[in-house]
């Protein structure tokens, strides 16, 4: 291949992937993006009573334990408007619209909190269940899901069909389960809790509204135009402070969870692979990655202090130099959370008993489906034969039988052979018996059949 005809397919190569990959083909008007995002801001009537209703059912799905009724609760949540709606008005330099949206997301964001408290005051269950805890505490995951989920819903309510995007991301990004969970952690005054989950909320709506903005920007939809020069460079500074008020602080708090997750990740390889014996179990790990603490509960047989302290000599190596390693056995369990262990003790035996339970429903309709069959082939062993004598004069004494063929799996036959035995006093031709054949396949349903003729 010379150098003009390889010119030519890589021209080739970057047109297809250009089209497979372009965003403008679909894209709708900027006047329909813009009627659409302004659309979905307001928070008021219908839109606040849904909320409210979808912040009751994923408050009761949270204290319930149901991942169900907590997926649900998140397609019903309206929360996505506002905070789309703040990320495309700082695209478009539109300050009122930021002020708005913002103004609609603080109304939803207090009418949530009030209501998943309420909700959690009178519930007679104050436990936190697995599904709670798991809001409670931001990883630098959440941050990535936020803005990628935001990518999704903005790509999506820019195109010119509305697609189903939205939903999709709500549940992605999970903005309910941490209003209620901070409503919890308010009704119960587990304040960790609602500290935990609500900067949980902030960490996503404001990662949703950033990626948001980007898309904007990189469209380049239509900006507002101010009849005033000094009113829209005034406009066009105050959302240059609050992007940058908005992108510093989230920025610094995803370095900041980032580098939480790679100690966390390190110290439970560290622990997985160091404290690993035959008679003694781990039965918790506590990490603080703020003061580099690491508390491990073992259960079983003692472990002498100096093989401990040699493990502990050995965090410097695994890239925990700054980490202190604590060690509780059996009766030193002080500092042990016992309601997240139960938590987790609680979820495995759950999943388990799910993939049991099942497994055995699975075995029960293979199992009807076998005594469904027999059945059926029951009914033939008494019709068939006199049908096959009234269909063939020249057959007598017909009995039939059923066996089961391991084999019949490789040639994509019926597992159960159905065997014919019958008398012909006067001989049959060839083709009588190919129709005998046929015709017993067609009258049972059955690929799998023998038939002996004598």
């Amino acid at each position: 291949m010379n150098t003009m005809q390889e010119h030519r397919v890589w021209i080739n190569l970057k047109e297809i992937i250009r089209e497979r990959l372009s965003l403008t083909d679909d894209k709708a008007e900027d006047e329909v993006i813009d009627e659409r995002i302004r659309g979905d801001i307001h928070m008021k009537g219908s839109n606040l009573w849904i909320l409210m209703f979808a912040i009751f059912v994923a408050s009761i799905g949270l204290n319930v334990n149901s991942t169900a009724v907590i997926i649900g609760a998140m397609l019903i949540s309206p929360l996505m408007g506002p905070i789309m709606g703040i990320g495309y008005g700082a695209g478009i330099n539109d300050f009122a619209l930021i002020r708005r949206a913002f103004k609609n997301l603080f109304v939803a964001t207090i009418i949530a909190l009030l209501t998943s408290t309420l909700y959690f005051l009178i519930s007679p269950l104050d436990t936190a269940q697995s599904e709670l805890l798991a809001r409670t505490t931001p990883t630098a995951w959440d941050v990535l899901i936020g803005f990628f989920g935001g990518l999704a819903g903005i790509v999506g309510a820019t195109r010119k069909e509305k697609s189903n995007v939205i939903p999709g991301v709500a549940i992605a990004t999970a903005l309910m389960p941490p209003l209620c969970t901070a409503g919890f952690g308010l009704a119960t005054g587990h304040w960790n809790y609602f500290f935990g989950a609500f900067y949980l909320y902030t960490i996503n709506f404001v990662f949703i509204a950033l990626s948001s903005f980007i898309v904007v920007r990189v469209f380049s939809v239509t900006e507002k135009k101010y009849v005033d020069p000094d009113v829209a460079k005034r406009a066009q500074r105050y959302i240059a402070v609050i992007v940058v008020l908005t992108m510093l602080p989230s920025s610094y708090l995803a370095y900041q969870l980032v580098g939480e997750e790679v100690f966390k990740a390190k110290a439970n390889s560290f622990v997985n692979e160091q404290l690993n014996f035959k008679n003694t179990n781990v039965a918790q790990i506590k990490i603080d990655p703020h003061t580099h603490l690491i508390k491990v509960f073992l259960i079983g047989d003692h472990v002498p202090q100096s093989e401990l302290n040699n493990i502990s000599n050995r965090l410097a190596s695994a890239g925990l130099e700054n980490a202190k390693l604590k060690v509780y056995q059996n009766g030193e369990r002080e500092n042990l959370d016992v309601s997240t262990l139960k938590a987790d003790i609680v979820t495995e035996l759950y999943k388990n008993s799910q993939a049991a339970l099942e497994t055995k429903e699975e075995q029960i309709e293979k199992l009807k489906k076998d005594a469904a069959l027999i059945n059926i082939n029951r009914e033939h062993f008494s019709a068939v034969p006199k049908e096959l004598e009234a269909l063939f004069p020249k057959v007598k004494d017909v009995l039939l039988s059923q066996s089961y063929d391991p084999g019949a799996a490789e040639h994509n036959l019926s597992k159960y052979r159905l065997v014919l035995n019958a008398n012909a006093p006067k001989r049959l031709t060839k083709q009588e018996k190919v129709q005998i054949e046929e015709w017993l396949k067609i009258r049972t349903k059955n690929n799998n059949v023998v038939i002996y003729i004598r």
